[in-house]
């Protein structure tokens, strides 16, 4: 009798372990409630708006009439026989390459400086962040007025030391380069980051390394690079990114460049002076809003979306193989 009594106990859940699982269900509801708004709009404004894209992408689609279905042909076209899209591509592919170096190497050399001051670190940190709360609309429109070839401020004061400044963004040549500056003008959000990294960096690690006779370069190539990889690594995603999404800086230049500021819209002026600052977001953008060829532009979204995974995907598995390889080593 004692041994079945004995059995029957072990065999039924305790009461102990029933309150168990009763609380971890309850936390487990808690949390997804927590995250159930993040969720729902992940879907909504995310999900659901990808989804709608890759399909039409497959379509011809008006916004007008109801979209027809044509299988490929957008992206054969995109790769075919449409003639602006590499020119396109070539510009955002430009801006992918040099404008993401300048900014990463400029907001890193900025804050290195401002992280080894001894007073007024505070000021200076501010200063170098208030032009990145600048809207890019205007932030472009007074930038192209100072580097305006007539009687800009910045070719009058090359004037005067001797130097032609050129023709800035009315020079094909010349204009994504003053584009790029405009970008590391604002780069005041990247640098505040780098800077928050390099002051996280422990001391008594440049400590060791200048006890080991390292100098300043070999201090910085082997302790702080390293200690703020993930952060720099981030700062590349976010400028690649940045700059496969280039569009209101690019549209207004070009607009402003020739003369045509307050009709930034018109495709007559996009992509001043010849076809320069006509970034692949910039084409989108006309073929979806301007000539209403929104399945083609959809496709033309999707290839970018591709491409910016691609990026990501490829350095971050970068990454973690340096950072593998360093822990082997």
């Amino acid at each position: 009798m004692t041994t079945t009594l004995d059995s029957h106990v072990v065999g039924s859940p305790s009461a102990s372990t029933r309150t168990r699982k009763g609380n971890a269900a309850r936390r487990r509801r808690t949390v997804f409630y927590f995250i159930a708004p993040a969720m729902l709009g992940f879907l909504i404004f995310f999900g659901y708006p990808l989804i709608a894209t890759v399909y039409y992408s497959f379509t011809r689609y008006d916004l007008i009439n109801a979209p027809e279905f044509i299988g490929f042909d957008n992206y054969i076209r995109m790769f075919t026989s449409e003639q602006l899209v590499g020119t396109a591509a070539y510009n955002t592919l430009w801006l992918v390459i040099v404008l993401t170096f300048c900014r990463v190497v400029f907001a890193l050399g900025v804050a290195s400086i401002i992280s080894r001051l001894k007073s007024g670190i505070g000021l200076v940190r501010t200063l170098c962040y208030l032009p990145s709360l600048a809207p890019p609309a205007a932030a472009t429109l007074a930038f192209v007025f100072l580097f305006n070839p007539e009687y800009g401020p910045v070719n009058a004061f090359l004037r005067v030391v001797g130097v032609d400044g050129g023709l800035w963004f009315n020079d094909p040549a010349m204009s994504k380069p003053a584009l790029t500056l405009l970008v590391m003008w604002g780069s005041g959000e990247l640098m505040i980051i780098i800077l928050a990294a390099l002051l996280d960096v422990p001391q008594e690690q440049y400590e060791a390394a200048q006890l080991d006779g390292a100098g300043p370069v070999r201090r910085f190539w082997h302790v702080t690079l390293p200690s703020i990889s993930p952060v720099l690594l981030f700062g590349i995603v976010n400028s690649m990114i940045f700059a496969l999404q280039f569009f209101t800086q690019a549209i207004v230049a070009g607009s402003a460049a020739a003369g045509a500021a307050d009709v930034a819209g018109n495709t007559k002026f996009i992509g001043a002076p010849q076809n320069s600052t006509l970034t692949y977001p910039v084409w989108l953008y006309v073929q979806g809003f301007r000539y209403f060829n929104m399945g083609y532009a959809a496709a033309m979204a999707v290839l970018l979306f591709i491409v910016s995974a691609g990026f990501t995907w490829i350095l971050v598995r970068q990454l973690r193989k340096t950072q593998h390889q360093e822990e082997g080593g």
